[in-house]
């Protein structure tokens, strides 16, 4: 039992094993690693920045982050490499520019254009008795004059049960 219990005290640290740990050559260099893997998105997974993702590419973008900084490349600079080699969804806040304007403004417009379909939709529900009848009165009857007579009199002529069978 014991055996066992150390091989799976094993298995469940080995994820811990592969924590990448970088040498910075200065705490200022080290803080904007930091700050640069936070604000740049994984192009593999695209809801994660390059810190939290496992993926292969994020870790080979975070060796290259730090490469970078320990060579001494400003953080501007490596904005712009990381951008003209995944283009700007690499930014979780990308620059507003003609392509990137429905990253803005999308989330806006589709919150706008639902709230109006449902203000149409309410808006149509919500019919009063009179406007109910004025729209009954204008449609037309698709029976003629005589038909319309001859349904009232055979209406009038049916024997009381049937009368009362229909009405509920």
């Amino acid at each position: 039992m014991k055996w066992g219990s150390l091989l799976l005290l094993l298995m469940l640290a080995w994820p811990a094993l592969a924590i990448e740990s970088y040498d910075f050559s200065t705490a200022d260099g080290e803080r904007r690693y930091n700050q640069m893997v936070r604000e740049l998105r994984c192009p593999t997974c695209q809801n994660q920045a390059i810190s939290d993702s496992d993926a292969p590419l994020a870790a080979d973008l975070r060796r290259e982050v730090h490469r970078m900084i320990e060579e001494g490349y400003s953080d501007d600079y490596i904005l712009e490499f990381m951008v003209n080699r995944y283009g700007d969804f690499v930014h979780y806040r990308p620059p507003f520019t003609s392509q990137t304007w429905i990253l803005w403004f999308g989330p806006l417009v589709l919150l706008v254009l639902g709230a109006l379909a449902v203000l149409r939709i309410a808006r149509n529900r919500h019919i009063t008795p009179v406007e109910v009848k004025a729209q009954q009165q204008e449609l037309p009857s698709a029976l003629s004059p005589q038909e319309q007579a001859r349904l009232q009199a055979l209406l009038k002529s049916a024997p009381q049960e049937t009368q009362q069978e229909t009405k509920s």
